[in-house]
């Protein structure tokens, strides 16, 4: 009963995502923040942790690198991209009539995300390949924690995107409400500068920013010096992330055009 319960909920996902894949491969300047930022970003990183004594923190430059790509993919492939496609679909009235169809809103939140979630997950698959060849990574010691990372990071991305396009009157205006949590995310996450080589009153303020749980859990699955204890305080701390992220969008969200 639940599978075929199930099943038109399936195709209705998959019919607008499809749809929604197609509207962002038509945006160019989308798909080039999406696909570019996450690979060259990265590069940005490695002068400031020339200074840096990463062995002394159980780090290496391959693992700063992967950590900042993959949180570089949260904020530009997803986070970003679904702040602009949610408010152009609403500005577009796209939104107003699916929810006049058999589509819920949790359906129609989901399927508008799913393509920019797609690929995040791709890019993370290529750039954790690419850093194993190049700068030699390896794969994850603990690869639990790296799929726990990307997953909640993906899913709490797309959740702050709703709710950020909540109070974002134009799709031109995205860029500039989306840039305060990217520029508080890329430089107290762990994104740029790894938490652990902070001070550690300013780490543990930096710790309880959104992202930070699923960066530090990406990280640690490829070090893989996460105790048990602190990992499932990590995992806590993203899953409140997430179920007060959702549970703001539910409350907030904006289904009008701001007019």
């Amino acid at each position: 009963m639940s599978t075929l319960a199930l099943a038109p909920t399936a195709r209705r996902l998959r019919a607008l995502a499809r749809a929604e894949l197609t509207l962002l491969g038509r945006n160019r300047s989308a798909v080039a923040t999406a696909l570019l930022m996450p690979l060259t970003l990265p590069l940005s990183v490695r002068p400031a942790t020339d200074g840096l004594d990463l062995k002394a923190h159980g780090l290496t430059i391959g693992t700063v690198m992967i950590t900042a790509a993959i949180g570089f993919t949260f904020l530009f492939a997803v986070y970003t991209t679904l702040v602009s496609a949610f408010v152009a679909r609403r500005e577009e009235l796209v939104l107003k009539r699916l929810r006049t169809g058999e589509l819920g809103d949790a359906e129609i939140l989901a399927g508008t995300a799913l393509p920019a979630v797609c690929v995040g997950l791709a890019q993370t698959l290529v750039l954790a390949a690419g850093c194993a060849v190049l700068l030699h990574t390896g794969a994850p010691r603990a690869p639990y924690l790296a799929v726990l990372g990307v997953g909640l990071g993906m899913v709490l991305s797309a959740a702050l995107a709703a709710l950020t396009a909540s109070f974002t009157r134009t799709p031109e205006s995205a860029q500039v409400t989306a840039l305060p949590l990217v520029m508080v995310s890329m430089t107290g996450s762990g994104m740029a500068v790894p938490t652990e080589v902070l001070p550690d009153r300013l780490a543990d303020v930096c710790e309880f920013l959104p992202l930070s749980p699923a960066i530090r859990l990406v990280r640690a699955g490829w070090t893989g010096d996460l105790s048990a204890y602190a990992a499932l305080g990590t995992l806590a701390t993203a899953l409140a992330w997430t179920v007060v992220a959702v549970f703001a969008v539910g409350r907030r969200f904006r289904w009008e055009p701001r007019r």
